[in-house]
């Protein structure tokens, strides 16, 4: 009886030994699985090739995007990579046609199982409107990373190569799922909806103004200690599925002695919807404000944004709004704000219900 026992107090400790290894085991292969990122790559600076280093002027898109992930080797220290090519262009030439497409491609690739994240290679001078456009029509939760640089490819000390790193850093890293489409350059990680470009050349042109990055990337790790406001992603009611256009929305910019002429040709040419990019509060002159208050009556919807940096603009402030039938554009500068009334029009004109879309967006 005692021989028994003891067998079976041996069997039970040969029994724990066994799955106590197994489970290490499984936890050694699960630390050495990595996610797998696919990088889509759109053309721009990132990409861009100068005939002389020394020289000024640059092609944006020269390089394809093997080459891009070629010149990155440690990538791969950090994720699964694999690289498609969307378009090769400027992204002074980005428009709705390669949104639609861009936005489609994104969703199909987050919808598999076997990709956790995106990042997209893009052209500085519009990201942050390709980035917040994104932002309201992807349905995902997983991290979507857009990231460029100041620099082609070619120039001496180019940023291209640390910012596509710091991107797949970010993507890869568990904390930035549900936390929106995010923007990353020169070691900071932004809200697609708060973050614009701030200046022609410097390598640190993207900032927050109103809000402040919400992260940044330090030694190769991402530390994200904020999160975004605003519906996004999952949460927004937007989707660009099935459709092939987007309603015509333009921006007029306010200045001293300005006419209605340019507000008159917006509504011949179509337009569906106008922003204004107002002096200080979302103001314009008394001759710029008729033209709107006429545009408005033939059904063109009326954004009032600013062409300051910073700051919001108010409802009913110096403009009666409730009076007229116009928006207040809150934060979004006129770009973001053009962005989200093209989406906001393919659901209602009524003036008031974009309005709160402006508050929860």
């Amino acid at each position: 009886m005692q021989t028994l026992t003891s067998g079976r107090v041996i069997s039970r400790q040969a029994g724990a030994v066994l799955a106590s290894a197994v489970l290490l085991a499984v936890t050694a292969t699960a630390a050495l699985a990595k996610p797998h990122v696919a990088i889509v790559a759109t053309g721009g600076t990132i990409a861009g090739a100068q005939t002389s280093p020394q020289g000024p002027g640059y092609t944006a898109g020269a390089f394809n995007i093997e080459t891009l992930i070629a010149g990155v080797p440690q990538l791969k220290d950090i994720a699964d990579i694999s690289g498609e090519q969307l378009v090769k262009i400027g992204s002074q030439d980005m428009n709705d046609a390669v949104w639609l497409k861009l936005a489609k491609r994104v969703n199909e690739l987050l919808a598999g199982k076997d990709v956790d994240a995106v990042v997209i290679t893009h052209g500085t001078d519009t990201m942050e409107e390709t980035s917040y456009f994104l932002d309201l029509v992807v349905n995902s939760d997983k991290p979507v990373v857009l990231v460029g640089s100041m620099r082609p490819a070619t120039a001496i000390s180019a940023d291209g190569p640390g910012n596509l790193y710091d991107a797949v850093t970010v993507a890869a890293d568990p904390d930035a799922k549900g936390r929106g489409v995010l923007v990353v350059l020169n070691d900071q990680v932004f809200a697609a909806r708060d973050v614009y470009k701030t200046n022609t050349t410097q390598v640190d042109t993207f900032k927050a103004l109103d809000r402040g990055p919400i992260g940044r990337v330090e030694e190769g790790s991402a530390e994200l200690f904020e999160v975004p406001t605003g519906k996004h992603t999952t949460a927004s009611g937007f989707s660009v599925a099935g459709t092939d256009t987007l309603p015509k929305v333009d921006i007029v910019y306010a200045y001293a002695n300005m006419g209605r002429e340019l507000i008159d040709a917006a509504v011949k040419a179509g337009a569906k919807g106008i922003v204004v990019a107002g002096v200080g509060n979302g103001n314009m002159t008394a001759e710029a404000l008729q033209a709107l208050t006429d545009a408005r009556k033939q059904g063109v919807v009326v954004v009032r944004s600013t062409r300051l940096p910073s700051g919001a603009v108010t409802r009913n402030a110096e403009v009666n709004d409730d009076e007229l039938g116009f928006v207040a554009a809150e934060e979004l500068k006129p770009g973001k704000a053009r962005v989200l009334l093209k989406l906001a029009l393919m659901k209602t004109s009524d003036p008031m219900q974009i309005q709160q879309m402006f508050r929860d967006y």
